[in-house]
């Protein structure tokens, strides 16, 4: 019995570990859809967005980073950020933004930060990482990185 255990085991770990392949000319974070779980992570956790009582500003990215997300799939509705929006001034410093997530090991690091206004903002770094919930923020796992 033991053997036939230890080989159901052994063969179920191996499906586990075998990665998915990227489609042909499609980037692996848009065919895996990690970016978008680990930002929406981020967004929830880190700054407890939502749709009602407490509605993200507008996102950006940094550099040419810039994945295509159905934040509806994970009751999220952001827009996109206008630097050229015409208007108040005061709300073209609102936003929040994010960089690409770097993986490794211990899961992934997103660099982010927020701007509510002039002179009042806030960079973190946060450390999220995968398991049977999908992608979570553990508590104290965001570390500031700059303060305007």
């Amino acid at each position: 019995m033991r053997p036939v255990l230890a080989l159901i085991a052994a063969a179920l770990l191996t499906g586990c570990a075998t990665p998915m392949e990227p489609a042909p000319g499609v980037p692996q974070t848009a065919q895996n859809g990690d970016d978008c779980a680990v930002i929406a992570a981020v967004a929830k956790e880190h700054y407890r967005f939502n749709t009602t009582d407490n509605r993200p500003p507008p996102i950006r990215f940094e550099s040419d980073y810039a994945p295509r997300c159905d934040w509806s799939r994970y009751g999220l509705a952001f827009e996109a950020w206008d630097p050229d929006a015409t208007g108040d001034p005061r709300q073209r410093v609102r936003w929040v933004s994010f960089a690409r997530p770097v993986y490794d090991g211990g899961g992934a690091l997103v660099a982010t930060g927020i701007m509510h206004g002039p002179l009042a903002g806030m960079g973190y770094e946060c450390r999220v990482i995968s398991g049977f919930a999908g992608w979570t923020v553990p508590e104290g796992s965001c570390r500031n990185t700059w303060v305007s």
